[in-house]
């Protein structure tokens, strides 16, 4: 079959000037995974399931998927030349738009491949940084995924002089939400990248100036984090009362939102809902957003959303969590691992991932079973962490006293003749807030 023949049939294919208002065209992809990286081969198909997952959401239709069992990859093609050959007749048959690969590929790959398919050919990480380019809304987050665009672009830009002219508007070559030129030399790109740093810094100055000013308010901070749509945003809809947007689709929520929890023992700590994680996430990413992702490594406890209807695929997206929070020096950071969607489990597979996991809490965020028990357990591990510190308060200080008790754990109470000798365990903001009330050992 000529090259030219599929291209005449997709123009048969394409809707009217009357349908256009009515269907959105929908790029054709197929995928390609491979085993690079992995020794299982289940693990290989997760990730390219989750490949289709994202292309989804990017807005093209997976039409096929492929999978080759290999080691390493070609320096050519990633796939090698024979496999090159057999994917590209393939792209040809099925008359496909692009061909998605679920790894980095090399600037070098990249030409190469797409010189023998003559296609548009869009790696992970390309595909997932348009995900972000359509959902961000704030100005930080237009911010940090253009930064992360050109971060990714710059060492593309050899050889591809003709594609980047043309604002196509297909997944990897789509315009990302801040001022990105495509035609654009390394010079330029430089300039811009400074300009956005610049940028990116003022923007997480206030931001930390907020987390202090939340820390001098003396009200811990619990942040939310997991694999997306693992269900962080409905929980904490569901734990602070509030209605943040909920959408059963990969990376909904890009900008980190903070809410008042209530705790049963009285207590108020601030929740955050952050950007979610996947398997291999951009380096691009990680670092574009690390202003963002300090309210995570900045929080006392963080509560880590699982998706429990799977359990090989939990222990694989757990996995994934923790290697990025590593990557942002937040893998310290104390944690409690929340099992959510257990209506929807198996509850043999809630028993093995609560029996796997010691000290973790099985709920449904949508449902509401098991929050209740939840929010005891965070109150309680809350309370595990705070210091134990030792205060003499007046008696013309029942402010102080009433404070006390509703921020921390009053151990022992005693009444002399001066005032109250109080042991509490507190919250670290807290211990600085009565530190004037402090019995020196």
């Amino acid at each position: 079959m000529s090259s030219a023949e599929p291209r005449a049939g997709r123009a048969r294919r394409r809707l009217t000037a009357t349908e256009v208002d009515l269907e959105v065209v929908r790029q054709r992809a197929l995928l390609v995974g491979t085993t690079i990286g992995t020794r299982y081969i289940e693990e290989a198909e997760a990730s390219l399931a989750e490949l289709a997952l994202l292309t989804d959401t990017a807005g093209a239709e997976v039409v096929h998927a492929e999978m080759q069992r290999r080691d390493t990859p070609d320096p050519a093609t990633y796939v090698g030349s024979g496999k090159a050959d057999e994917l590209s007749e393939l792209a040809e048959a099925l008359d496909v738009d692009l061909v998605i690969f679920d790894d980095e590929l090399t600037p070098a790959q990249q030409r190469n491949l797409e010189k023998k398919f003559e296609r548009d050919v869009v790696d992970r990480v390309a595909l997932i940084l348009d995900i972000f380019a359509q959902h961000a809304t704030s100005q930080e987050g237009m911010i940090q995924v253009e930064l992360a665009q050109l971060r990714y672009l710059k060492p593309r830009l050899r050889g591809r002089g003709k594609e980047l002219s043309q604002q196509a508007g297909g997944i990897g070559t789509r315009r990302g939400p801040g001022e990105t030129k495509l035609e654009i030399d390394r010079r330029r790109i430089d300039s811009r990248i400074t300009k956005l740093e610049r940028e990116l810094k003022q923007v997480g100055q206030s931001r930390e100036t907020q987390r202090k000013s939340r820390r001098r308010g003396a009200r811990t901070s619990v942040a939310l984090v997991g694999y997306t749509n693992a269900g962080k945003s409905t929980l904490l809809n569901r734990l602070s009362h509030s209605d943040l947007l909920v959408e059963d689709r990969l990376f909904s929520t890009l900008d980190p939102t903070v809410r008042q929890v209530q705790l049963p023992g009285g207590e108020t700590v601030l929740a955050s809902d952050t950007v979610g994680f996947v398997r291999r996430l951009p380096h691009q990413l990680v670092e574009a957003f690390r202003s963002t992702l300090d309210e995570v490594v900045d929080a006392a406890l963080l509560l880590h959303v699982v998706d429990a209807t799977d359990f090989d695929e939990a222990e694989r997206q757990i996995a994934a969590v923790q290697t990025v929070l590593a990557e942002i020096g937040a893998d310290q950071v104390p944690e409690l691992l929340v099992l959510n969607k257990a209506d929807r489990a198996d509850p043999e597979t809630i028993r093995q991932l609560l029996a796997a996991h010691y000290g973790s809490r099985a709920v449904s965020a949508a449902t509401g079973a098991g929050v209740g028990e939840l929010l005891e357990g965070l109150g309680l591990r809350l309370r595990q962490l705070a210091r134990v510190v030792e205060l003499a308060v007046p008696y013309d200080r029942g402010d102080v006293l009433a404070a006390l008790h509703r921020e921390g754990e009053v151990l022992v109470e005693v009444h002399g003749e001066s005032g109250t000798r109080i042991r509490a365990r507190l919250p670290e903001a807290s211990v600085t807030r009565f530190r004037e009330f402090a019995v020196t050992p």
